[in-house]
């Protein structure tokens, strides 16, 4: 590794003991070795620290950072954005699990494509004991050179999960910072999109776990999650309606903001009112993440030994 990692990888956590290790003995087993691993540990009240000195003393590329208060989830991932080096970024779960070429794939896939603001590889959903349970099948048109196809699509297609990509780091630096609002993750995604195209890696290489502690699991409403993200939501300045309001003005913030001709700006600002007169449409605002799993069919590849380096396969 070089005195300055091309690759940083930023995992904030809060709690995370259940899964903390597998998900970085992942992360460290990478055929790609030039990154350093930030950590942000959110003032952690179980066993968390003390998995994270351990790793720390056992691989160098580990930074350990421990705040003094919860400051909340979407601080806490713009905080550990702020304490990385690298030209590429990648935001860790401690929950989830990465086959070992994910990295390396990714970073390739960014450098024979300048043009590429993110890439990132096929995925699946599995569960606490690490067994597949939902493969997702990627239909975004995110690949498009024109940025209102690709926004189009983001607002209307489901699937994907961008959010954790490999990211070029300057163009982070652009857009605005993760928020706390009703799906802050969405709008964020979305001024990702309209900076540039992504690349997928067309490989099974990223598994998204859901178990029952996984935030939107255990924050069910619109509030509760809010308040995860940052605790200075559970206050009465903000109801839910204001939370669903800031969603939809975050969306017309990414337009603005992002580098469009004129009329690339109102092709999007028109998808943009087109998605919000279908989301009066009973059961419309559901995301296919936050769906309850279910069983695939024909789905034969072992999670171990993906994260292993060995290959599974579909039939």
């Amino acid at each position: 590794m070089t005195a300055r990692p091309r690759l940083s990888i930023g995992l904030p956590v809060y709690n995370g003991e259940e899964y903390l290790a597998e998900s970085l003995d992942a992360l460290l087993g990478q055929t790609y070795e030039d990154f350093e691993l930030v950590i942000s540990d959110n003032a952690s009240t179980d066993g968390t620290e003390d998995i994270c000195r351990k790793y720390v003393a056992q691989d160098s590329r580990i930074r350990y950072l421990r705040l003094t208060r919860n400051i909340g989830a979407a601080p806490n991932h713009n905080y550990v954005f702020t304490q990385c080096r690298g030209e590429l970024f990648k935001w860790a779960s401690h929950d989830d699990l990465y086959a070992r070429d994910l990295l390396r794939r990714c970073v390739e896939a960014l450098d024979e494509r300048p043009d590429v603001v993110l890439a990132h590889s096929d995925q699946a959903v599995i569960d606490g004991q690490g067994q597949v349970k939902v493969p997702y099948e990627y239909g975004l048109a995110t690949a498009s050179p024109h940025a209102p196809e690709r926004f189009r699509s983001f607002l209307f297609e489901p699937g994907g999960d961008d959010f954790y990509g490999v990211m070029r780091a300057d163009m982070l630096r652009r857009v605005k910072p993760h928020d706390s609002y009703h799906h802050a993750d969405r709008t964020f995604v979305a001024q990702i999109v309209l900076q540039g195209p992504f690349h997928q890696v067309p490989e099974l290489l990223y598994f998204r776990r859901d178990h029952p502690t996984r935030a939107e699991r255990a924050n069910p409403s619109k509030r509760s999650r809010c308040v995860n993200l940052d605790p200075r939501r559970a206050g009465p300045l903000h109801p839910t309606p204001r939370l669903l309001a800031e969603y939809v003005l975050g969306f017309v913030s990414a337009i603005r903001r992002a580098p469009l001709s004129a009329a690339d700006r109102r092709a999007c600002y028109r998808h943009l009112g087109e998605w919000m007169t279908s989301r009066v449409r009973p059961g419309a605002g559901e995301r296919v993440e936050d769906r309850a799993p279910v069983d695939p069919a024909g789905l034969t590849v072992s999670v171990d030994d993906l994260v292993a380096g060995r290959e599974g396969r579909q039939t």
